[in-house]
């Protein structure tokens, strides 16, 4: 498979350059959509969904979808990544050195996942420019993806022209495939505990924070935070924002008992009933807690904990034919690729939970959501090489997969 190096890298630096973090998009997307149209996308074929309209956070722009009909008959295939970055890349300036690109400053770079936007602008521009025959084909861009994967969440599958597989990047070596990820609840416990002055009755409070603190050293001591092996289940769990429910200090002096507090956290596994235990396991803690930390009245502090599902965990059988796709393109390019399961969310868990068989492959980035960020030069070419050679690939093009 040929292509532009120059040109493939320069959309990459192009698209490192612009800010986006999740949840605000809009830039990137813009920026996304000039140079489709300058590839030559036909202006019909672009556009954005209503998403950003249904995810419970504030969210500038929807989904961007492309949509290609083909130009020789078979199923069509998606391809997708995510437009968005984490907050540490706010202020990225591309730098490259050598065979690596790298942040100017003291930020993250954006390769998670702006290597992924620009593999797959590439592989448009390759299609186009070399009127290379392929199947109906969707591009998907999704927002909101590093803040719970909203954006593959909320698309609309019939949007995406009912696709029977697909192949979403995002990650470091494209001959490295995932083939399944965890699931995962976020929860959030408030606790209302009473105030008093801490230092003339401290006894007819109720501390929330001691409340907090008993609960989370019995999950500590259980066994149920951080990695967790109960029996023969696994999983992870963390503790995150511990505060107010502004996002302040849990309590503004101290000489006032605390009288709430706020907490959020995470729970995670590849089984889908064990991301539940993990979750109830805090939830009980929580409860037993409050009725341990009482006042001088025996009165106690009450706790809210509410989770819900974030994203399911799949697995797509190594028979598939998405996975023998991917596996016969890979030996095509002579590469004899591995397949993995991830500990992280990917957009691939909603494609699945869509009923679209989906695979993701990554294109060069590398510590990611760290100052020590990096894009891998000839790893993002590989990855646009290897987009290019799925999307022209002949298997499945006379009948469905």
């Amino acid at each position: 498979m040929s292509l532009d190096q120059d040109q493939a890298i320069a959309r990459l630096m192009r698209f490192l350059s612009v800010e986006g973090i999740t949840g605000q998009e809009k830039a990137i997307g813009a920026e996304v959509v000039k140079m489709l149209r300058e590839i030559g996308v036909p202006e019909k074929a672009i556009r954005f969904d209503m998403a950003n309209a249904k995810i419970p956070l504030p969210t500038e722009t929807g989904n961007l979808i492309v949509t290609l009909p083909g130009t020789k008959p078979g199923p069509r295939r998606l391809f997708s990544t995510h437009l968005d970055t984490v907050p540490l890349c706010a202020g990225a300036v591309p730098n490259r050195k050598g065979n690596r690109i790298v942040p100017r400053g003291k930020t993250a770079l954006g390769g998670d996942n702006r290597t992924g936007v620009a593999c797959l602008v590439t592989m448009l521009a390759e299609l186009l420019g070399q009127n290379l025959p392929h199947a109906p084909l969707t591009v998907l861009f999704t927002v909101r993806e590093e803040s719970g994967l909203w954006g593959a969440r909320m698309v609309e599958p019939k949007e995406l022209g009912d696709p029977v597989m697909g192949f979403n990047i995002d990650g470091g070596s494209p001959r490295c495939i995932t083939i399944g990820a965890v699931g995962a609840d976020r929860w959030q416990v408030e606790i209302v505990g009473k105030a008093a002055h801490a230092g003339v009755h401290p006894e007819r409070g109720i501390s929330a924070t001691i409340v907090a603190a008993r609960a989370l050293a019995s999950i500590h001591a259980n066994g149920w935070f951080g990695k967790i092996r109960q029996g023969d289940h696994e999983g992870t769990s963390n503790v995150g924002p511990f505060g107010d429910a502004a996002g302040r200090s849990a309590g503004q002096a101290t000489n006032v008992v605390t009288d709430y507090v706020q907490i959020h956290g995470e729970s995670r596994s590849h089984d889908a009933k064990f991301i539940g235990a993990i979750t109830s396991a805090y939830r009980q803690a929580f409860q037993q807690a409050a009725k341990d930390v009482q006042d001088d009245q025996g009165k106690t502090a009450k706790v809210k904990f509410t989770s819900f599902r974030n994203y399911y965990p799949y697995h797509v059988k190594e028979s598939s034919k998405v996975i023998q796709t991917a596996q016969a393109v890979a030996a095509s390019l002579g590469w004899q690729p591995t397949l993995k399961s991830s500990n992280g969310g990917l957009d691939s868990n909603w494609l699945v939970r869509h009923g679209i068989p989906a695979v993701t492959f990554g294109a060069g980035q590398h510590d990611v959501h760290t100052i020590d960020e990096y894009a891998d030069v000839e790893e993002f070419l590989e990855g646009c090489t290897y987009a290019l050679a799925l999307a022209t690939d002949n298997r499945g093009t006379q009948e469905g997969n």
